[in-house]
């Protein structure tokens, strides 16, 4: 996902879109853990598109306080 697609999402679709990377990562450390998973660059991809998006959703926060 692109961070122009990121920011364009509204504050409830970046909440949808936290909680399934955020569920996404534990499936995919719970994966690493049981040696499951055969791309371990998966786990730092999803981690950094959680960083992306909580600084977007601060970011927007942040523009809305402002005003």
């Amino acid at each position: 996902m692109k961070i122009s697609e990121i920011r364009a999402m509204d504050m409830a679709a970046l909440r949808a879109e936290l909680s399934t990377l955020l569920k996404a990562q534990f499936s995919l450390r719970m994966q690493l853990a049981t040696q499951r998973i055969s791309d371990t660059s998966l786990l730092k991809k999803t981690r950094r598109l959680v960083a992306r998006v909580l600084t977007i959703m601060t970011e927007k926060r942040t523009v809305e306080a402002e005003k």
